[in-house]
């Protein structure tokens, strides 16, 4: 090709339209609502299983979806916000996972990433449930004082003075933490704040799923149970045992489960030795291999061990047991 025929090919080239960029893939609203139906199913799944390592696996999955939707394309300021709060539930869900599943270190892990998502998000409900579940892990490891300060971070919250029903939550959760110091006034006194904040809440008020599906006069009556029972006030742990089954939703097994290891070492304290064992032994085996649920009645049998080592019903819950876990 001669340099003007070169040169007359190079200038039409140049007129012609460069072709039009694609359009940034969006992400809109109905991303974050497909997340929220997946929440959905992790908080259902927790409820049936409790802390299983395939339930903490399976949120950190999906909260590492949701963070990938950011960088996928472009999304208004309030799609960014919803998805850093999706991410910060999903991974909260993680958190709780590892805590009912006694993973400490992996429960401390998820917290600092689930409290760095939800300062993104904006959003003081998701805030105050990785708040509220901190103070759970501190007071599973013997930390009171750590405890009570990550709870107050929740219940200092606006959210809180907005809705009674977070309000009634928080105050539970530091009566439960009250029993582990042997507060009996503490625990008293915001049990009292707990169910006058219970009763205030609007029941037509829209909230989050995870709240909606566990929170209200049973899981009340399971903290005051946890909160007595630290205290060794063994008459008013069971009668809180009692209210909290009575309420329990038939779905939720692990907390059926815990309530009712909780109710047999409330009526062994008092020496009840026969319905004690008698309400262990109503536990099923697949929810006796949940940690916490083994836990509770490896302590109840070690218990009823050393008050009643040749007792019949001794003889028959170290059978159960030995059957139960062979």
């Amino acid at each position: 090709m001669n340099r003007r025929s070169f040169l007359s090919a190079t200038a039409a080239t140049a007129a012609m339209p460069a072709p039009a960029a694609a359009p940034p893939h969006r992400v809109g609203a109905s991303a974050v609502a497909k997340l929220q139906h997946k929440f959905a199913g992790v908080v259902a799944g927790d409820h049936q299983h409790g802390g299983i390592r395939g339930i903490e696996t399976r949120a950190l999955e999906l909260a590492a979806e949701a963070v990938h939707l950011q960088s996928r394309g472009a999304a208004s300021q309030r799609v960014r916000a919803q998805l850093y709060g999706v991410a910060a539930a999903f991974t909260s869900s993680a958190m709780w996972a590892a805590i009912d599943g006694r993973r400490f270190d992996a429960a401390r892990r998820h917290h600092e990433r689930a409290s760095s998502l939800a300062s993104m998000s904006g959003d003081q409900a998701i805030q105050f449930r990785i708040w509220s579940h901190a103070g759970t892990l501190y007071r599973h490891l013997g930390r009171p004082s750590d405890a009570l300060a990550a709870n107050d971070v929740a219940r200092n919250l606006s959210i809180v003075r907005r809705d009674p029903l977070f309000g009634s939550l928080g105050h539970a959760r530091h009566a439960a933490i009250h029993g582990t110091t042997g507060d009996g006034a503490g625990v008293r006194r915001s049990l009292g704040h707990a169910q006058e904040a219970l009763d205030r809440a609007d029941g037509a008020t829209a909230r989050p799923v995870w709240l909606e599906a566990f929170y209200g006069q049973s899981e009340l009556d399971s903290l005051a149970l946890a909160a007595y029972l630290a205290l060794g006030d063994w008459a008013e742990a069971e009668a809180h045992a009692h209210r909290s089954l009575a309420a329990l939703p038939p779905h939720m097994h692990r907390s059926r489960a815990i309530a009712t290891a909780r109710l047999a070492r409330a009526q062994l304290g008092q020496g009840d030795l026969s319905p004690a064992v008698s309400t262990a032994m109503n536990i099923p085996q697949g929810a006796q291999r949940h940690p916490r649920v083994s836990g509770m009645l490896g302590a109840f049998g070690a218990r009823l061990r050393e008050c009643a080592p040749h007792s019949p019903h001794t003889r028959m819950w170290t059978e159960h047991q030995r059957e139960a876990l062979a």
